[in-house]
């Protein structure tokens, strides 16, 4: 018979709350930079934002997905994990998805660091996250530290690529002020 998911998941309630809290914060946050790109004068258009900035937003909600998913009160693991298996797998495509936006903009040439921020560690993330999240009622206790461990790859990724085009954006900022 299946374990309860409520004992299996309590000890790692406190966890989910401080990753999901961040991922929280963090993507409002990312909402403050697309304003402030927006009045910079970066001429950044939508399909590098495409590219770059909607899937740091992304990670960060599937964070704090995962982590609502986590302290959530479900009765059966098998349910949470076939939930967080859904999350990996859509995540997944979206990875694929922003490859092909990545190739197709035009704005800026990304390079070996970008391809592996953008689109290498996502995937591996979010493959990261459906083959623990399959095994979840079999075997708990490894399963849950390997998504603990994709949730804070994402968080990671996200603050990085955060941070990448902040520092992009206001170097360019500069250069343009410069040349003005």
């Amino acid at each position: 018979m299946e374990q309860a998911a409520s004992s299996v998941l309590s000890g790692w309630e406190t966890f989910y709350v401080i990753i999901g809290s961040s991922a929280a914060a963090l993507t409002g946050l990312q909402f403050v930079v697309v304003t402030l790109i927006a009045g910079s004068r970066t001429k950044s258009g939508t399909q590098e934002i495409d590219a770059f900035g909607t899937p740091t937003v992304v990670h960060f909600c599937a964070v704090l997905l995962v982590s609502a998913i986590l302290t959530a009160p479900w009765r059966a693991l098998s349910n949470v994990g076939l939930a967080l298996s859904t999350c990996g797998a859509a995540g997944m495509v979206y990875v694929l998805i922003i490859v092909r936006r990545a190739q197709r903009q035009t704005g800026y040439k990304p390079v070996f660091e970008d391809w592996l921020w953008h689109a290498v560690l996502p995937f591996i993330g979010y493959a990261g996250l459906l083959v623990p999240a399959s095994k979840l009622s079999r075997h708990p206790e490894p399963a849950l530290f390997g998504i603990g461990t994709v949730a804070l790859l994402l968080l990671f990724i996200g603050i990085h690529n955060a941070w990448d085009t902040v520092t992009y954006l206001a170097v360019k900022s500069k250069e343009s002020t410069d040349q003005s």
